[in-house]
């Protein structure tokens, strides 16, 4: 199978590419331990995916996980908050482009540059907008939700419709919940109980 057929092949699921992903973040990113989160919050799971979505097995594996789910959505556009989720935004979109079905991306910056085009989402050319479009918000992982709503309001402000976020890892710590307040449904590859 050459690699471009390679990548139009369905999800191999739990039993193959997930099963792989899963045992990756195991080892690159994952510890057990008392850790104080961005949040401030105290937890025992502490996650640090940019070592899973930086190597190169890790970021084909990752991409492919969030290229199933956001085929299957429907959405115009992806893209997420610096830094979380621009490591997996630049190879799913990479690897969508070899599989011919190509998704468009772009990220949000934590705040607007102050030289040039002073943007706040970056990625777009300039004939392009997100205004009508459908978007999901892209994030390494989700802990409270608020790093997911920040990029969600600024892609709202632009005119895009956003009720979908999608990240590699839902800690269960809340974000599902505080989400659905504002709007958006979480969907994840694996859940912090996965881990424990």
């Amino acid at each position: 199978m050459t690699a471009i057929a390679a990548l139009h092949r369905p999800s191999d699921g739990p039993s193959g590419d997930e099963t792989e992903l899963f045992d990756t973040i195991k080892q690159r990113s994952f510890r057990l331990g008392k850790f104080i989160l961005s949040s401030g919050a105290e937890s025992d799971l502490y996650f640090n995916l940019k070592s899973t979505m930086m190597s190169p097995r890790g970021a084909e594996l990752s991409a492919r996980a969030f290229l199933d789910r956001i085929w299957a959505s429907n959405v115009d556009y992806v893209g997420g908050l610096e830094m979380g989720a621009v490591p997996i935004i630049g190879s799913l979109a990479a690897l969508s482009a070899c599989a011919g079905k190509p998704v468009r991306t772009f990220f949000v910056r934590k705040e607007a540059k102050k030289h040039g085009t002073r943007d706040l989402i970056e990625g777009l050319a300039p004939d392009e907008t997100l205004a009508g479009k459908r978007v999901m918000i892209l994030d390494d992982v989700a802990t409270s939700g608020g790093s997911i709503l920040k990029a969600v309001a600024p892609v709202r402000d632009a005119g895009a419709f956003v009720d979908t976020a999608l990240v590699l890892v839902d800690r269960e710590e809340g974000a599902s919940q505080f989400l659905q307040e504002h709007g958006v449904s979480l969907l994840s590859v694996f859940r912090g109980h996965d881990f424990r």
